[in-house]
């Protein structure tokens, strides 16, 4: 669980996360353009590699081949059982 609170510790890591909620299924290519063009953020192919093998260190993404092209995915699974260990309360009327 500590891997997905340093995961989301970092501000491109979460808008990456947008990215792929906004739109799953997602090439280090595409990320890279969506970040530079929408967000203003043009850091290397090289560091946004990075971001991602941490984010899915942490389980919040996943990947797969499609060809030569390495697309990425969300998985909220990570968070879920966040959100179950912490529920919210439902305050008294």
């Amino acid at each position: 669980m500590a891997d997905v609170f340093r995961a989301l510790d970092d501000r491109t890591r979460r808008i990456i996360l947008d990215l792929l909620v906004e739109r799953d299924g997602r090439s280090l290519f595409e990320i890279c353009g969506a970040l530079t063009t929408r967000y203003g953020l043009s850091s290397s192919r090289q560091a946004i590699s990075q971001h991602l093998a941490v984010l899915e260190e942490a389980g919040l993404v996943r990947t797969e081949r499609q060809g030569r092209t390495k697309l990425h995915h969300f998985d909220p699974g990570p968070l879920a059982e966040i959100a179950r260990r912490w529920p919210e309360r439902k305050q008294d009327p």
